[in-house]
């Protein structure tokens, strides 16, 4: 309905947040991984707090902090993906290779920034060739550069948590924060992806 009113923003807000929903289904039936439940929840309260909300809602315009909130739960999130995937290879017997705690941290820690440096470029991109305010250009400060750094420096705290978080993990294996819980129900549920543990 809202592609034939020409409603685009809310059609690929429509769209993305069904893309989140569906993929823990699709992959967990076609290629056998567990996502637990309580990434699932994160990641959709994230797309809904910032398609709905923040861009159709007009949370971002509405409320200051809402997009440095929103920046920084980014960075925890992708700090944990960055942190599984390496984790994963870790466990994985024909890579051959093992890599330390203090460097799967660190990976971790520099996909977060990674991304959310790719996500800033796409931004500046899509104000400068069609005129958008992605980058939520202010008065004082048009070229939208002041966003740009809160944004990435938010990026980089909630990336620090989380890889401090998934270090203590490494060096204590130990199952209290809820990343560690999370981490401990994605290798109990995904026994092939780490041959190496009993």
């Amino acid at each position: 309905m809202t592609i034939f009113q020409q409603q685009w923003l809310t059609a690929v807000v429509t769209i993305g947040i069904l893309v989140i929903t569906l993929a823990p289904f699709f992959l967990q039936r076609f290629w056998h991984v567990y996502i637990p439940s309580e990434f699932v929840l994160l990641t959709m309260l994230f797309v809904f707090s910032s398609l709905f909300l923040g861009e159709v809602r007009g949370f971002y315009t509405r409320f200051w902090w809402w997009d440095l909130v929103l920046h920084a739960s980014s960075g925890f999130l992708l700090g944990m993906i960055g942190f599984v995937l390496v984790y994963v290879l870790n466990e994985t017997k024909h890579i051959g290779v093992y890599m330390k705690p203090g460097f799967v941290a660190l990976f971790a820690f520099l996909f977060a920034i990674g991304i959310g440096t790719i996500w800033e470029i796409y931004e500046f991109a899509m104000d400068q060739l069609f005129g958008m305010n992605m980058q939520k250009a202010m008065l004082g400060d048009p070229s939208g550069l002041t966003d740009t750094m809160w944004d990435l420096i938010v990026d980089s705290l909630g990336a620090l948590i989380i890889s401090i978080m998934g270090y203590g993990y490494l060096k204590k294996a130990k199952n209290k924060s809820f990343l560690e819980r999370g981490i401990h129900n994605f290798i109990r549920k995904n026994p092939r992806l780490f041959p190496n543990r009993k």
